[in-house]
C-alpha cells in the first residue's frame, strides 16, 4: 500500500506543478527518445542492409582491387595497385579447382535513349554470361545474354525494370532497340523489379556483355572478379586457392601483404554493423549527457519537494513512521518522476523513428529490447539520482521537522 501511496503523491505532484513537471522532465525525455529514435533506425538499417546483402549468396566471394576502404589514406593507397584483369579471371577459372563458377563485371554510367526519349546516368554493367546465375539475378521477360554473344561481342542488353518502365510504358521492350551512349543494343529481356536501396534505385541499369562493354567503353574501367562455390564449407579454401593465384601472377612477395582484396556478403556485412556500431555509441554518448542532466534536474526537484515538505516528514515521524519509511517513499517518488520522462520519451522515440521510416529512405525497427532497455535506464536514472535526496528526508530530526516555518 506504502508503494502506491507513493506513486500516488508523486503523480499528484506532477499534476499539480505541470509547468516544473515538464522542465523537470524533458532531460529524461530528450535522452530516452534519442535512445529508442537511434536504436529503431539502426536495428531497421542492420535488418534492410543485411537482406539485401544477403542476396549476394553465402556461397559467393568478390575479388576487386580496393576493398573495405575507410579513409583516404588506404583509398590513395589502394589507387597504386594494378588493376585486375579479364586474364586474372580466367587464370582463377582455369586453376582454382574449388571455384565452380567465375565470371566478372565493369561499371560506367551513360545516357539510354529510346527514339525521342531518354534517361540520363544510367549504370552501364558490362558482365560474363553467368552474371545472372552467380548473383542470382532474376529476369523477369525474355533472357540475359549468352556465352556465344558475350564471346563475339553481340550489342544485346538486359535492360532494368525502371528503364522499361519509363522508356516503354505499356510497350513490350524484347526486340527493340535503344541507343546507350553512341552506340545501339538490341534488348533481349527485362530485370524483376528490385526496389530502392537506402532511396537508390536499384532497377536503373542495362546489362551488356562484357566483352561489348570493353570494345565501346574500354577496358580500363574498374573491374570486380565474383567467384561462386558448389559447397559453402570450402568456401574458405577456394578463397584460398584464388588468393594463391593472384599472388603469384602479380608478382606479390612472400612478405608483402596482398595488393588486391577478397570479400563475402558476410565480412561485408560486419563492415556495415561496424560503422552503425560507431554511429551507436556516439549518439548514446550524446543522449547519456540529457539523461544526467535529466537525472540532476530530478534530484533538484525532489530536494525541492523535500524542503517543502519538511513538517510532513515530522508528521510522519511522529505518528511512528521509520526512516525507511521516508527513505522508501522518496525512492519511488524519483523513480515514479523518471518513469513517466522515460515512458514519454519511449512513445516520442517511437514515433519519430515512424516518421522518418515514412518520410524516408531509412528503414526502422522498434526492438522489444530496446522498449524494456528505455524502462530499465530511466528507473536506474530514477534510482540513482533520487537516493541523495531520500537519505537526506530519512535523516531530518522529527523535532526540527515539526518547528520548521
Amino acid at each position: 500500500m506504502q508503494f502506491f501511496e507513493s506513486v500516488g503523491i508523486a503523480l499528484r505532484s506532477l499534476i499539480s506543478n505541470k509547468l516544473r513537471s515538464i522542465l523537470t522532465l524533458i532531460g529524461m525525455i530528450i535522452g530516452v527518445m534519442t535512445v529508442i529514435a537511434v536504436v529503431s533506425i539502426i536495428a531497421g538499417m542492420n535488418k534492410y542492409v543485411a537482406d539485401r546483402i544477403s542476396s549476394l549468396g553465402s556461397s559467393t566471394f568478390f575479388v576487386d582491387k580496393f576493398g573495405a576502404i575507410v579513409t583516404d589514406e588506404e583509398f590513395h593507397e589502394a589507387l597504386k595497385r594494378k588493376d585486375l584483369t579479364m586474364e586474372d579471371m580466367e587464370a582463377i577459372k582455369e586453376n582454382c579447382p574449388l571455384c565452380w563458377k567465375v565470371g566478372a563485371r565493369q561499371f560506367t554510367t551513360r545516357k539510354v535513349k529510346y527514339k525521342k526519349d531518354y534517361i540520363s546516368d544510367i549504370a552501364v554493367v558490362g558482365a560474363t554470361s553467368n552474371f545472372s546465375e552467380i548473383m542470382e539475378f532474376n529476369v523477369e521477360n525474355g533472357r540475359s545474354h549468352s556465352d556465344f554473344e558475350d564471346e563475339h561481342n553481340r550489342r544485346v542488353v538486359l535492360i532494368g525494370w525502371e528503364i522499361a518502365d519509363k522508356l516503354f510504358s505499356s510497350q513490350d521492350p524484347i526486340g527493340k532497340n535503344i541507343k546507350i551512349g553512341d552506340y545501339y543494343f538490341k534488348v533481349i529481356g527485362v530485370a524483376g523489379k528490385r526496389g530502392n536501396f537506402l532511396g537508390q534505385s536499384q532497377d536503373n541499369f542495362v546489362l551488356i556483355p562484357i566483352t561489348t562493354f570493353n570494345k565501346l567503353f574500354g577496358s580500363n574501367q574498374f573491374l570486380l572478379i565474383y567467384v561462386r562455390v558448389e559447397d559453402f564449407s570450402t568456401m574458405q579454401q577456394a578463397q584460398d586457392q584464388a588468393r594463391l593465384i593472384l599472388r603469384t601472377r602479380r608478382d606479390v612477395q612472400y612478405d608483402k601483404p596482398d595488393d588486391f582484396d577478397i570479400s563475402t556478403a558476410e565480412s561485408i556485412m560486419n563492415i556495415y554493423r561496424t560503422f552503425t556500431a560507431t554511429a551507436f555509441l556516439v549518439m548514446i554518448g550524446i543522449s547519456s549527457i540529457a539523461l544526467v542532466v535529466g537525472g540532476i534536474v530530478i534530484m533538484n526537484i525532489m530536494l525541492v519537494s523535500v524542503t517543502e515538505r519538511t513538517r510532513e516528514i515530522g508528521v510522519r515521524k511522529a505518528v511512528g513512521a521509520k526512516k525507511k519509511n521516508i527513505l522508501w517513499q522518496f525512492l519511488v517518488e524519483a523513480v515514479t518522476l523518471s518513469l513517466v520522462g522515460g515512458v514519454i520519451g519511449i512513445i516520442l522515440g517511437a514515433m519519430i523513428a515512424k516518421i522518418v521510416d515514412i518520410a524516408s529512405p531509412l528503414p526502422a525497427a522498434i526492438e522489444l529490447w530496446s522498449v524494456i532497455a528505455g524502462v530499465i535506464i530511466a528507473t536506474s536514472v530514477g534510482l540513482f539520482f533520487g537516493i541523495f535526496p531520500a537519505m537526506k528526508a530519512a535523516k531530518l530530526d522529527p523535532i526540527a521537522c515539526l518547528r520548521y516555518e
